[in-house]
């Protein structure tokens, strides 16, 4: 196992910049998903990183060896792609075994090293079969199996799982995150699903525009969002977004002033400018009863849509001029047109500045 390590990575088309000043490290053993929307780069990255595309600037270490200059087949990495890229001519045992005869590895190294990755990936049964013959979470085990079973530093994937169906691709990133587990490999995963990010990922690192805007733990990018990008990327229903401001010190949220605690006054004294934005997750918006103790807000809205999702309900809520997203499950019976309290703590409020930057609340 090794680390990878990347500094100030760009790559430019003419005037288009793909990438700009890409900057990470990964440790070894570690699984780290890039994250973000179609054309923000992270595929233009991990091209750069197998090879495959060359960069216009910065440098990449795979362990202390420099290999921006190696051909890909000389840098020691794997890489799966989405559409896995089978050979339809060959059998499961010959897709996976390619790599080792590529090396000109003697035959019954290559059969015992081919049995123990079907056998690792439970598809020990399908190595007579052609590709045509299998479904697609069989086909992405195999395209597993052949790029890992020549053993390589570093694995990268490449949105693997975005041709399966729902069911099955939550099958399988379980199962890919066991395996990276199982055998320790350094691996680069890309894909635009937060889900999919959040539930596999030692560390996530989001990017927009060829930028890197947060890099940290799942619970980190959740629950500490850099920036007002990240916070509305990460989560479904995604962050409400409020504009918020300090007239004659008193806050006003929703076109309307908010009693504050006196504690917090002094750090809105500090921190807030004028006009800055308060992030608010629906999951963080209490439906209140009357007779409900809250430290923070209290506010009336009126529901204007409602979503049934089985054992949550999500509803749009309008309040003042603004409306509001709150995911629930104490709600019964909810109807359009319907009179609601919600309730929002201190604690689960984001504050950014205008510019969308992070600024301290507590």
């Amino acid at each position: 196992m090794v680390d990878l390590k990347i500094e100030n990575l760009t790559k430019k088309y003419g005037e288009t910049t793909a990438l700009d000043k890409f900057t990470i490290d990964i440790k070894s053993g570690e699984l780290l998903v890039l994250l973000g929307p179609s054309g923000c780069g992270k595929t233009t990255a991990i091209r750069c990183i197998a090879g495959l595309i060359t960069p216009t600037n910065g440098q990449i270490y795979l362990g202390n060896r420099k290999v921006n200059e190696l051909s890909p087949k000389d840098r020691d990495v794997a890489m799966v792609f989405q559409n896995y890229a089978l050979y339809p001519h060959m059998s499961v045992h010959d897709n996976i075994a390619f790599p080792l005869k590529m090396r000109k590895e003697p035959k019954s190294h290559i059969r015992e090293k081919v049995i123990q990755m079907a056998e690792l990936l439970g598809i020990k049964d399908l190595l007579d079969r052609k590709p045509k013959e299998l479904s697609g979470g069989q086909m992405q085990r195999v395209a597993l199996g052949r790029a890992l079973v020549r053993e390589p530093k570093l694995f990268l994937m490449d949105e693997p799982l975005s041709n399966l169906d729902a069911k099955l691709r939550t099958h399988m990133r379980t199962e890919i995150k066991k395996l990276q587990k199982k055998i320790g490999i350094t691996t680069l995963y890309i894909t635009h699903d937060q889900v999919e990010a959040m539930s596999m990922a030692d560390r996530i690192a989001i990017m927009k525009n060829g930028n890197i805007q947060q890099i940290g733990t799942p619970i980190e990018v959740y629950h500490q969002p850099m920036n007002t990008f990240v916070g509305q990327f990460i989560g479904n229903p995604q962050m409400n977004l409020i504009n918020g401001s300090i007239r004659d010190e008193s806050l006003f949220l929703f076109s309307q002033p908010i009693a504050i605690q006196p504690v917090d006054k002094i750090l809105l004294e500090k921190k807030l400018t004028a006009k800055f934005i308060v992030g608010i997750r629906p999951r963080d918006i209490i439906i209140l009863k009357k007779t409900d103790i809250l430290t923070g807000i209290r506010l009336d809205g009126i529901i204007v849509f409602i979503e049934m999702l089985g054992d949550d309900t999500t509803v749009e809520v309008k309040i003042g001029s603004d409306n509001l997203l709150v995911t629930t499950n104490n709600i019964l019976n909810p109807f359009v047109g319907d009179k609601i309290e919600i309730g929002i703590e201190y604690s689960k409020m984001h504050f950014f500045d205008d510019e969308g930057k992070r600024i301290g609340f507590t």
